[in-house]
């Protein structure tokens, strides 16, 4: 009978020993914030909930992530409030339409009209932000937005009205071959907006990924459906393709790494050299449907053919500046072609190559190295993107990469 009375003191007791287990905060979960203006007090941040994240949890930090409903975008929120994360996802008028499929908690995604020329608006959206996301980016030009209005003007928009509103960071996606001097106007404003960003908000972090791969991107579809596109400069450009949801897992590293991140430029070169025709030889043995016989349609009329495509019809199809980038290689692939140890250039770049390319303030650029990450080559992932364009009699038949990725020690980035 002792025994029994005693069972509900027993209950109560590892009760309370549970309560206060669970209420112990640790100083990882304590993150302060510094600020553009040193006179501004710090914001404290702290985590509640699972360690790991998940359902009912809190990170504490409230982002602002422009350009959310774009192809980075949608995967970067994702990656987000999965955590925990509060995410303010600004939209344009016409993007109501348009499907969030993010997951989240209630009240952990907050959707905000914006206008990308109202100043008011943005400082609506961020001013209750610790961090802001730009990824804000037009690789075509309409009659409503130049490259310059959207890759300079916005980008240094948001960068002048986060930093007079004291917001403690920015990240701002660029392109691995923005170039003052560069042949496209696409990747000239790119980096037009990196000095814009900088000049206004000096600690502001600079990611600059090479052409991205993934379900809706405008790379593996592209070949399999316009191969035409990609005849040009018969097929022997160089570029370094890089996987969507790595890019979007640095972004989401950078969250909680400030002292890697904080003002500095990252390069985030894909870790393969592939040109258009070996990529068009990959989706042809992935696809089991011959390589496109198209011809090479010289420069001079395919630019021409662009331009009346986009004067024409006002949905994208494909702009002359379009054309121009399908004959400029990346940034870097002299490391690709100088080492031949394929296991060295896994993090992005071989060890011993510097890259030529220096931060828009002339900070040596970092990479995948300092976010210790080791990103995915195309071939891992391209099945799951290209299988649908198989025929229905080999749709199921299986493909082997031969890729397997070895666990790593655990790591915080600081």
């Amino acid at each position: 009978m002792a025994s029994i009375r005693m069972q509900p003191v027993l209950r109560g007791k590892s009760v309370v020993g549970r309560r206060s287990l669970l209420s112990t905060r640790s100083a990882h979960q304590l993150v302060v914030t510094s600020s553009p203006d040193p006179s501004h007090t710090p914001k404290p941040i702290i985590k509640y909930g699972p360690p790991t994240g998940g359902r009912s949890s809190d990170s504490g930090h409230t982002v602002t992530v422009f350009g959310c409903t774009g192809f980075l975008g949608r995967y970067l929120v994702q990656k987000l409030a999965r955590q925990g994360t509060q995410v303010v996802v600004p939209y344009r008028d016409e993007d109501e339409k348009r499907p969030l499929k993010i997951m989240g908690d209630l009240g952990q995604i907050v959707p905000m009209e914006w206008d990308a020329r109202n100043p008011d608006q943005i400082a609506e959206c961020v001013k209750r932000s610790d961090v802001v996301y730009n990824l804000v980016g037009r690789d075509w030009e309409t009659r409503n937005f130049k490259y310059e209005d959207v890759n300079v003007k916005a980008a240094g928009l948001i960068a002048e009205v986060s930093a007079s509103l004291n917001v403690p960071r920015l990240v701002h996606l660029s392109h691995l071959n923005a170039a003052p001097d560069s042949a496209s106007a696409f990747y000239r404003s790119k980096y037009h907006g990196e000095r814009a960003v900088r000049d206004a908000f000096p600690t502001a972090t600079i990611v600059r990924p090479s052409q991205m791969f993934g379900y809706e991107d405008w790379l593996l579809n592209a070949i399999a459906q316009y191969p035409i596109l990609f005849k040009l400069n018969e097929g022997k450009t160089k570029i370094l393709p890089v996987h969507v949801m790595d890019v979007a897992g640095a972004l989401d590293l950078m969250l909680n790494a400030p002292v890697t991140s904080v003002a500095s430029t990252f390069a985030l070169p894909g870790p393969v050299l592939h040109t258009y025709n070996s990529l068009q030889s990959l989706i042809s043995s992935i696809t089991l449907n011959p390589i496109s016989s198209a011809p090479t349609v010289p420069k001079p009329l395919a630019m021409f053919a662009a331009s009346l495509l986009n004067r024409g019809i006002w949905w994208p199809t494909v702009s002359p500046d379009e054309i121009e980038r399908k004959y400029i290689d990346d940034l870097g692939i002299e490391a690709f072609q100088e080492s031949s140890d394929a296991a060295k250039i896994r993090s992005g770049w071989a060890e011993q190559y510097k890259p030529e390319m220096r931060g828009i303030d002339g900070e040596e650029v970092k990479s995948w190295k300092e976010l210790d990450m080791t990103p995915d080559p195309i071939e891992d992932h391209a099945i799951k993107y290209l299988r649908r364009y198989r025929a229905a009699t080999s749709f199921d038949i299986p493909v082997e990469t031969g890729k397997h990725k070895p666990p790593k020690a655990y790591h915080v980035l600081p």
